[in-house]
């Protein structure tokens, strides 16, 4: 079997991501492929720790547009993110994989409040922890709270998973001129005012040295590839 090349990673997903082909909301079929490829990192002893946006079921900044009160709105977001963190949640367990899911806001009766110490046992236990509410507060999004929680965790990288496998110089998906990159620093990501993740994330990636690593997570095997360290995606060290 191949080894691993991360011993704890940080998995970032788009709630996007999770509706597949739907339009909105959560397809089990995406759900459960996920939890597959999961479940083989944690049987590999890769600890893994996840954050989901909530962009598939509501998103704070659309809220401000409807008039809803931009606070208001990104709480409701961090709600989604539960929502979403409860879905993997169960998808996981149901592939027989102990798991924790952690709001950065209090909900007893759902989630583990976020303690740091509490959250780095549980993979020490090879527990897959799943952090919800993004950090807590508004204006921030779940790119920061990524960022924020692989650095409390000491991950030894972000894996940002999406539809697009790699950063490209133009969104692919409307530039068909586009090409992609393979390695970046952060300085070329700056330089060439390239969009990985909002900029706060970013530069916390970046002052605490946290490689960043952008692949599709939607075909198979792709993740398992980037752990045992084959070239997928693009590198942002």
């Amino acid at each position: 079997m191949s080894q691993s090349k991360y011993k704890r990673i940080l998995l970032k997903l788009s709630g996007e991501a999770l509706m597949g082909s739907q339009n909105y909301g959560i397809d089990s079929a995406r759900l459960m492929q996920y939890g597959k490829e999961i479940k083989e990192l944690v049987e590999m002893g890769v600890e893994v720790a996840i954050v989901i946006g909530g962009g598939n079921i509501y998103r704070g900044i659309q809220a401000e547009k409807s008039g809803i009160d931009r606070v208001q709105g990104d709480h409701m977001g961090m709600l989604a993110t539960m929502i979403n963190g409860l879905s993997v949640q169960s998808a996981l367990e149901a592939l027989g994989m102990k798991t924790r899911l952690q709001s950065a806001i209090k909900m007893e009766q759902i989630a583990e409040p976020f303690i740091r110490r509490k959250a780095v046992r549980h993979l020490e236990k090879g527990r897959v922890v799943i952090f919800g509410a993004g950090t807590g507060n508004p204006y921030f999004t779940t790119d920061t709270a990524a960022s924020l929680r692989a650095i409390e965790i000491e991950a030894d990288v972000i894996l940002k998973g999406t539809r697009v496998d790699g950063i490209y110089t133009a969104d692919p998906e409307k530039d068909p001129t586009a090409t992609k990159f393979d390695t970046l620093t952060f300085q070329e990501v700056i330089a060439k005012d390239l969009n990985v993740m909002d900029m706060t994330a970013f530069t916390l990636c970046r002052e605490n040295n946290v490689p960043i690593i952008v692949f599709d997570m939607n075909k198979q095997g792709n993740l398992m590839k980037v752990v045992t360290g084959e070239k997928v995606g693009t590198l942002v060290a």
